[in-house]
């Protein structure tokens, strides 16, 4: 291996090459800098120096190929950020446009939207109305089938099993009723905040449509 520095290295590459049998002189040159700071060239290259990136030359001490250093971990976790967050922007871009297509082809002006709401809203409420009903009336199976069962035990005879097992599907009819309850209230809950997404988004759609108009009434004056 030899070292060099610049600007003699094109002379010395070519009385180099010169001096090599014509089986040598075929063979392409690698040129890089080393841990030093000097300019290296060689047939070979160290892998430590590789990743910083080289030259090939041939016979003629001409460079035929440029390799750039090798990204670092760091570059290539930042080249990944970077496109994750173009990919991020466009299905937002995306998502928005949908979003406000939907909107316009449903609604005509916010009224419509908040009575859409209400309706919807209004079915809900009427499904937990129902729940609820239902709720009570287990329960007062369930006290009936209770009371009957305490009549048994005072008698000195012991509860039957059929009405046992009835007693148990009851309760367990009621807690399934219950938490039926719960997920109406919490899609009642999700309802309002959709719609109320869907009130703001349709007012900043109105409010560019009126900006636009504004902009083309001024323009044309």
């Amino acid at each position: 291996m030899w070292t060099y520095t610049l600007p003699a290295i094109n002379v010395l590459i070519m009385a180099f090459s010169l001096s090599l049998p014509p089986s040598a002189v075929a063979r392409e040159m690698y040129r890089y800098v080393n841990d030093k700071g000097n300019v290296v060239i060689d047939y070979r290259i160290p892998s430590e120096y590789s990743n910083a990136g080289y030259e090939v030359l041939n016979n003629d001490g001409f460079v035929v190929r440029v390799v750039p250093p090798k990204a670092s971990a760091q570059e290539v976790l930042d080249q990944e950020d970077r496109v994750q967050f173009e990919v991020d922007v466009a299905a937002e871009q995306e998502r928005l446009r949908r979003w406000d297509e939907s909107l316009l082809l449903r609604y005509s002006t916010l009224e419509d939207i908040e009575a859409a709401r209400d309706r919807t809203l209004r079915e809900l409420r009427v499904r937990v109305s129902i729940l609820e009903s239902n709720t009570r009336s287990l329960i007062n199976q369930v006290e009936k089938y209770q009371a009957d069962a305490a009549d048994v035990e005072r008698s000195g005879q012991a509860v039957g099993s059929q009405q046992l097992q009835a007693m148990k599907l009851l309760q367990s009819q009621i807690a399934a009723t219950e938490q039926s309850i719960v997920d109406r209230e919490l899609e009642i809950e999700e309802v309002q905040a959709n719609f109320r997404k869907d009130l703001d988004r349709f007012t900043l759609l109105l409010e560019t449509v009126e900006l636009r108009r504004n902009l083309s009434t001024n323009t044309k004056r």
